[in-house]
């Protein structure tokens, strides 16, 4: 008989109810508390914070919120390195000890590079970041070191070809629309993840809620193979059931998303083919829903002056198009691309790119469009 497959449930805290939601560490404490005291008593333990979340007080509010109210061994706790932050390896030494700081513990359970991607990978290698998990690990300052990781699945496969004997698990973005998508390629990196035998912890399994605010027609689909289900364990499930995950993140801000999650893992059942078909045609509704109709063929970008990746420009674009909160990761996508690549503003307009295209979109009206949400949006919060 085929052994059951067990998946667990971490809580993301990037998100944490404020009281004011222009200040970031306005923390509504006596929320977060019921929302903590919830998620533990459903007999979950994992919770995900960082060095940069809320404003850099997000590990502050995890030690207010959790840590000052339950013994040490009733929470796994993981936090992470800020790879665009530090400076050399002193100073990666004296982040860690500010975050120990931040969030009154000993060690942690889990310490990742966090954000990795082409704009801080060769300054990782320089200052030895990889080197630096390894011996926190060796101290017992944290139990198992991992990466957070945001670009491409070659990027992924190099870096565990060299490093990889010194992570023990890797957090990757997946979800049934970044399954296939150029900027994401969540397939592909689970592949690699799988290649080299690492665990996978999930992070955005409903993709800022884009998978749980859906078009009608995609949730009348859903509700029609499981009535009682909501869009958001459609999603969670699909994570879940892919080999080598062993853990699904959830940012939550209500009871009602810690029961309806709880009880998705408490009950977990991985997707069956059918169910995988629905989820197929849900996909296209999405994507039907999208303001740009590209179909990445990336004939605009043969000859293009400035080198402009505009294919997975455009599939950022309308991702974010399709996300109701924060699109901080999408941003992560398109600053790794500028690296590579021209920005969407580099634009001289010669008006190529529209004559090779088979759709006939107005790729310089949108490329427009791209550069305001990307490059005239919010900025990442800058370390003082």
């Amino acid at each position: 008989m085929e052994e059951k497959k067990q998946v667990d449930f971490g809580f993301g805290c990037m998100r944490l109810p404020l009281l004011q939601a222009d200040k970031p560490d306005s923390f509504d404490y006596e929320k977060i508390a019921q929302l903590v005291d919830a998620f533990l008593q459903q007999g979950f333990t994992y919770f995900d914070t960082a060095y940069t979340y809320h404003g850099y007080h997000g590990e502050e509010g995890v030690r207010r919120a959790l840590v000052e109210r339950y013994p040490r061994d009733r929470f796994q706790l993981a936090t992470k390195l800020p790879l665009r932050d530090f400076k050399d390896a002193e100073d990666m030494a004296a982040i860690f000890q500010e975050q120990l700081a931040h969030c009154g513990v000993d060690y942690f359970d889990f310490y990742l590079l966090h954000n990795m991607g082409t704009n801080v990978y060769e300054k990782c290698r320089k200052y030895g970041a990889f080197d630096f998990l390894c011996r926190r690990r060796a101290e017992g300052k944290i139990r198992q070191a991992g990466m957070s990781f945001h670009d491409t699945p070659e990027l992924l496969d190099e870096i565990l070809a060299q490093y990889g004997e010194g992570l023990d698990f890797l957090q990757l973005q997946v979800n049934y629309m970044d399954w296939e998508q150029p900027n994401v390629q969540a397939r592909r990196c689970l592949e690699i993840a799988r290649k080299y035998g690492k665990p996978v912890t999930v992070m955005e399994p409903c993709k800022g809620g884009t998978l749980v605010n859906l078009p009608a027609e995609a949730e009348a689909l859903l509700r029609a193979q499981r009535p009682e289900a909501s869009n958001a364990s459609w999603a969670m499930r699909l994570a879940a059931s892919q080999e080598g995950v062993t853990r699904v993140l959830s940012g939550m801000n209500s009871l009602e998303q810690i029961q309806d999650n709880g009880n998705t893992f408490q009950r977990f059942a991985p997707v069956t083919p059918q169910e995988l078909e629905v989820i197929r045609q849900v996909t296209g509704i999405i994507e039907k829903n999208t303001p740009v109709p590209c179909t990445g063929c990336a004939y605009c970008t043969h000859d293009c002056p400035k080198n402009i990746a505009i294919p997975q420009y455009f599939a950022l674009f309308n991702n974010i198009s399709r996300i109701t909160g924060s699109f901080s990761s999408q941003a992560v996508y398109y600053n790794n691309l500028t690296l590579r690549h021209g920005k969407a503003s580099d634009c001289i307009g010669c008006g190529q790119c529209e004559k090779a295209c088979p759709q006939h979109l107005p790729i310089r009206k949108y490329l427009r469009d791209v550069a305001a949400k990307f490059e005239k949006g919010p900025s990442f919060p800058v370390r003082e």
